[in-house]
């Protein structure tokens, strides 16, 4: 399978991460090679970083991740493991290593800004089992990861986007309410101030010396109304496009509504003031 570049360059803000990421449809890596030196945040919240690292369950491994947790701090220029490595950059990190099937498998993670899922939940797992939560990725996606990681070689950085409508502008989002309460405060009116636009920025790079890939995901936060009319539009239309299982997932039905008509009021005010 043809490995899928985007011609976007995968930047840092929401704005630039919205242009690259997926606006709907059907599920795609949508990758981009991005130069070394642009590879991860150069400045960042260290307290919020190392405060998100100290929290219980941010760091996991399996006890055979020691000298790939210490390949990747000496990439990232520090000695140490996986934590130390984390706290020294923004992004959260994952370890895939290949298991005895040949599969690659979280044998460890550093993860301080989680979005809606708990290392504890995918520690020790295939990449297929970790993904299954999403609908189509079995059928539309999992065969290319698959082969993207067999053939992925050392030296290389590519790197992605998601993105997702959120109800708050936590750097840690692991709600646990129920969503039509999460969402209930959420009117067109006010969908500007209510909603957020949560980007991750995900690379990933094969690491050359224990051939274990290094997943990075740095999160960016925007309130909608802070946005882009342009990200906005994608935003919008991305929401309305998303087949019905990933729209559950997401919990699109409880803010959708109040999202495209925002979207729609705020076009209208910009071709008005034209």
């Amino acid at each position: 399978m043809r490995r899928e570049r985007t011609r976007v360059t995968l930047g840092f803000t929401v704005d630039a991460l919205v242009r690259a990421g997926r606006g709907g449809g059907a599920l795609r890596m949508g990758l981009s090679r991005i130069p070394a030196e642009a590879w991860l945040l150069p400045e960042f919240d260290r307290a919020a970083r190392l405060e998100g690292l100290g929290l219980p369950g941010a760091v996991q491994s399996l006890p055979g991740s020691v000298a790939a947790q210490a390949e990747v701090a000496a990439l990232v220029g520090i000695r140490g493991d996986l934590r130390a490595a984390a706290g020294a950059t923004w992004e959260d990190l994952c370890v895939l290593e290949r298991d005895g099937q040949g599969r690659f498998v979280l044998t460890a993670g550093a993860v301080a800004f989680p979005t809606d899922w708990r290392l504890a939940d995918k520690i020790g797992l295939p990449v297929a089992a970790i993904h299954a939560p999403i609908h189509g990725y079995a059928e539309q996606l999992s065969a290319g990861v698959d082969h993207f990681l067999d053939t992925l070689t050392p030296g290389a950085v590519f790197g992605r986007a998601n993105w997702f409508v959120v109800a708050s502008d936590a750097l840690r989002y692991l709600p646990e309410d129920d969503a039509a309460e999460r969402f209930a405060h959420v009117i067109a009116d006010t969908a500007g101030e209510t909603l957020f636009v949560r980007c991750e920025r995900q690379t990933l790079r094969k690491l050359p010396q224990t051939g274990a890939v290094l997943f990075t995901i740095g999160i960016a936060v925007a309130r909608l109304d802070a946005v882009e009319p342009a990200t906005l539009a994608r935003v919008a239309a991305g929401i309305a496009a998303q087949p019905a299982g990933e729209q559950g997932r997401k919990a699109a039905p409880f803010y959708a509504s109040a999202l495209a008509d925002y979207a729609a009021r705020r076009s209208n005010d910009r071709l008005e003031a034209a």
